[in-house]
């Protein structure tokens, strides 16, 4: 496939919504399963649908024929190709045409053409001669003028000013009327009106048309490019209407000057089109007419393309409407991402201590309430629930034993229609049932399969995959590039009606469908990067497949291939959510892999070093963050040939990315844990140090921590302090109050944040954020965004606080009681988070009492705040005021200070 270099310039002016990345180009966002190129007449090919440029460039120049040179091959009767005709005419040096005048022909077309072929074709040589040396010359000089956007600095380029106008003119009026063959004459003309033209001698260049263009009533290439000129001379005297007119015509009866003419036309108003229309003289001229209007319009196509459907409903032009209708409906319902619907999903919040929130644009805050049920509703519950009613498919109840009729209904089978497009709203899916209706009325009348074609695709879309084959089984053609779509298309609607991927249906995947699913050796022409530039693959049929597949995994409730069928095992470092692992994990176990399952799926578990040791130590973190600590350390065990949580960097030896290297005391995930993990915060800084943001308990009662433990030790320690803690002393009170450090010190708010989420360091991510959402899977249809939002459990602040209460209880000493008093408010904190972030405002930001709503909204939440989670800063306050550790807390640490004042 063609590598398509990604525009970053521009593409605001088509987003109506913010993507998760900021560079990004329209035309990459969709799979243009439907090729919008099929289109027979390829010189509408610049005319389809396109975001990224003006016109559509996702084609090779040489679909386009230059009628130009079609015309000179047919002057030389065909005894060239088209390819060297081409040459001859365009490419070929001045030198090596006086060569062949003179007699003496070097360049080897010529010798091909053998002697006499200047005599026999002598005038259109001198032609070509002439035309040759006039080329460098004939464009228009630019004149700067007190309002021009740029300074464009001293003019040395060549352009039309730079020759003798009157001898330039003297010499092609004599060629003129010295030449026999009319279309040669007619070319003369043609230089002429040109040149006049780029002189701005205006006047002279619409005389010249009428001269000596006109009159040889001929209306092939030369007179359209003379046509071309004319236009532009007459723009420049202002005649607009006619200048219009006469690039319409252009744009109608030439195949490669159309983009051309379309921009000079300028048609910026309805005038300029009325105006067009009013002057077409026959059937195909209002078709045209009724074409521009529809390309230039932004609202609904249907009703222009009813007008062109009525003049000719075999029209090619009619066709280039419709499948720019079919591309813009795809955008809506086949992006490359299905962004989740806040509507349906909550997204994940970005509140984190020290930033700023983002907590004014979505909910109430208030109190949790529980659904309050009439007893008539509960009777109506039960007998759902007794009889099998309709379940919510977002539950993340057990999805294995869903019918076919289930699955099949789920509504978030891909293609789903999302607000991913860019013109059309709600009004998108209306769209598509009017061009439905449209194209199913146009193939009943016309002999083009294209409409056949764009029928059963429509189909498609809107789920009717029967109904969408049994067209696409009727079709009979031989146009190679119907065949292939059509092809494509059977094979989207096998894929997409199956109601469930079992075995069977992946060894029929990989038995008939390969070549969708094997992927091709990277070459030099399909590399994604170059020096200096940055490329990347439209999206394709195959990954379009691969995300039907993988969103079909995760609604029949394989979670595990759905991940790896568009992600790395490695990737679950940044997401480590232990329900979602423990499924990737059963894959991988899994003994007995179809070969889709083989080649496709388990070839994206990738080098995380020791895989067992990996899922080891996932769940030996997240036992942790629950404090259960003898599992733990039963996964820990387990977890002792970890390599290293699996990071890349680049290498300078080896002049390429390559794994990250630890040293012998880094952490890397498993080793190297500092005894500062049982200490407490001087203040809240993760970017400074641990020295400069710890201190050490006394740990004098404790000798078996150590200065640097792995987390298999940690464990031992924290089991060993747990049953120290046990007793009713005072070393119980500080070994329990340890144990609420640790529990505190790697939860979102600790320094040591990053030691149980398979993270490096305390670097603000999306780790570290707060969870908007109550579902364990906050995904609506599959992970292929797996990496654009966090999907970590969230900490449980009560673990910390049962400890500290401990601590607190068994205690003698006020300055520890405040000590600990001050971390169990700081856990406390941390719970407040947790409900401000499920809880934002409801209040719009154009509402216009925003500021008064604002307002009252902080105080609900500052009136919550004080009188349920403030519970250890009010002892605080009222018990141990003139304590050293009270005093000095006032110092370092703000909402301490406030709270306290």
């Amino acid at each position: 496939m063609k590598k398509h270099l990604l525009s970053l310039a521009v593409i605001s002016l088509f987003y109506t919504e913010s993507h998760a990345c900021a560079w990004s180009d329209p035309d990459y966002e969709y799979f243009n399963l439907f090729t919008q190129s099929i289109i027979k007449d390829k010189s509408y090919l610049p005319f389809l649908h396109s975001y990224s440029t003006r016109f559509y460039t996702d084609f090779k120049p040489s679909q386009i024929p230059d009628e130009n040179t079609d015309s000179w091959k047919r002057f030389f009767n065909n005894q060239f190709t088209y390819a060297e005709t081409d040459y001859l005419v365009n490419k070929m040096s001045l030198n090596d045409l006086n060569a062949l005048k003179k007699g003496n022909p070097t360049n080897q077309l010529f010798i091909k053409a053998g002697p006499g072929f200047y005599q026999k074709y002598r005038e259109a040589i001198d032609y070509l001669i002439e035309a040759k040396y006039l080329e460098p010359y004939m464009r228009i000089n630019f004149v700067e003028g007190a309002d021009s956007f740029y300074y464009s600095g001293p003019q040395n380029d060549k352009n039309a000013t730079s020759l003798d106008y009157n001898k330039t003119i003297s010499a092609l009026t004599s060629l003129y009327h010295a030449a026999q063959n009319p279309e040669i004459k007619q070319r003369y003309g043609y230089q002429l009106v040109r040149f006049n033209h780029y002189t701005r001698n205006y006047d002279a260049a619409l005389k010249a048309f009428k001269t000596y263009v006109e009159p040889i009533r001929l209306k092939g290439a030369p007179y359209i490019m003379a046509l071309d000129q004319l236009a532009g001379a007459q723009r420049g005297l202002g005649l607009n209407s006619d200048a219009n007119w006469n690039f319409f015509q252009v744009f109608k009866n030439s195949r490669s000057r159309k983009e051309s003419a379309f921009v000079s036309m300028k048609l910026s108003d309805t005038a300029s089109f009325n105006n067009i229309l009013k002057r077409a003289g026959n059937a195909d001229e209002k078709n045209m007419a009724y074409f521009l209007l529809g390309y230039e319009d932004f609202n609904n196509p249907i009703p222009i393309m009813e007008k062109m459907y009525e003049i000719n409903p075999d029209s090619e032009i009619l066709k280039v409407m419709a499948v720019r209708s079919i591309n813009e409906l795809e955008r809506s319902y086949l992006p490359i991402y299905y962004y989740q619907n806040d509507d349906t999903s909550p997204a994940v919040n970005t509140k984190s201590p020290g930033k700023s929130s983002d907590a004014s644009t979505t909910a109430q805050a208030a109190e949790p309430k529980k659904e309050e049920l009439s007893f008539w509703q509960k009777i109506i519950r039960f007998f759902k629930n007794l009889f099998g009613g309709s379940k919510n498919k977002a539950d993340d109840g057990n999805k294995d034993n869903q019918s076919d009729d289930e699955l099949i209904d789920n509504p978030n089978r891909i293609p789903v229609f999302t607000k991913n497009n860019y013109y059309y709203d709600e009004q998108t899916k209306d769209f598509l049932d009017a061009l439905e209706k449209f194209t199913d009325k146009a193939k009943e009348n016309s002999k083009d399969e294209y409409w056949q074609i764009a029928d059963a695709y429509l189909k498609f879309l809107k789920k009717d995959y029967k109904g969408s084959t049994e067209i696409l089984n009727d079709i009979t053609t031989d146009n190679p590039e119907y065949l292939e779509e059509i092809k494509r298309m059977k094979v989207l609607n096998d894929i997409v009606s199956r109601p469930k991927i079992d075995a069977a249906y992946e060894n029929h995947l990989m038995k008939d469908y390969a070549e969708y699913f094997t992927e091709k050796p990277e070459t030099e022409n399909n590399s994604t990067q170059t020096d200096g530039d940055f490329y990347s693959e439209v999206p394709s049929t195959a990954e379009f497949l691969k995300d039907v597949l993988a969103n079909r995994y995760f609604l029949q409730g394989e979670d595990g291939k759905s991940f790896l069928m568009n992600n790395k095992l490695s990737d679950l470092q940044y997401n480590p959510n232990s329900v979602l692992v423990k499924s990737v994990e059963a894959f991988y176990r899994k003994p007995d892999k179809t070969r889709f399952e083989q080649q496709i799926i388990a070839k994206n578990i990738n080098d995380v070093g020791n895989i067992d040791a990996f899922f080891a130590v996932i769940y030996g973190d997240r036992a942790m963050k629950l404090a259960d600590f003898k599992t733990a350390r039963s996964y820990y065990a387990k977890a002792q040939n970890f390599s290293g949580v699996p990071r890349s960097e680049w290498n300078n030896d080896q002049k390429k990315v390559a794994p990250l290297q630890y040293t012998a005391t880094a952490y890397n995930g498993f080793n190297n844990i500092p005894d500062l993990v049982f200490g407490h915060n001087v203040w809240e800084s993760y970017q400074s140090s641990s020295e400069e943001s710890m201190k050490k308990e006394d740990y004098t009662a404790f000798p078996f921590i150590r200065p640097a433990m792995n987390k298999l030790q940690l464990t031992d320690v924290v089991l060993q302090l747990k049953q120290i803690g046990s007793e009713q002393d005072e070393r119980a009170a500080k070994a329990n109050q340890l144990i609420g450090n640790l529990l505190y010190n790697t939860s979102v708010l600790g320094y040591y944040r990053q030691l149980f989420v398979m993270d490096l360091d305390n670097s603000n991510g999306g780790k570290y954020d707060f969870q908007v959402t109550d579902k364990r899977n906050p995904y609506q249809y599959y992970y292929k965004n797996f990496l654009d939002r966090s999907y970590i459990e969230p900490d449980n602040f009560d673990f910390a606080i049962s400890y500290y209460k401990k601590a607190l209880a068994l205690s003698d000493g006020k300055e520890q009681k405040a000590r600990i008093l001050f971390q169990m408010a700081s856990a406390e904190q941390g719970k407040y988070y947790q409900y401000e972030t499920k809880n934002p405002s409801k209040t719009d930001y154009s509402d216009p009492k925003w500021s008064e709503k604002n307002d009252a909204y902080q105080q609900q939440l500052d009136q919550i705040k004080n009188q349920k989670y403030r519970t250890y800063f009010a002892i605080l306050k009222s018990q141990y005021p003139d304590t050293e550790t009270a005093k000095s807390l006032m110092g370092s640490c703000s909402y301490f200070g406030y709270f306290m004042k």
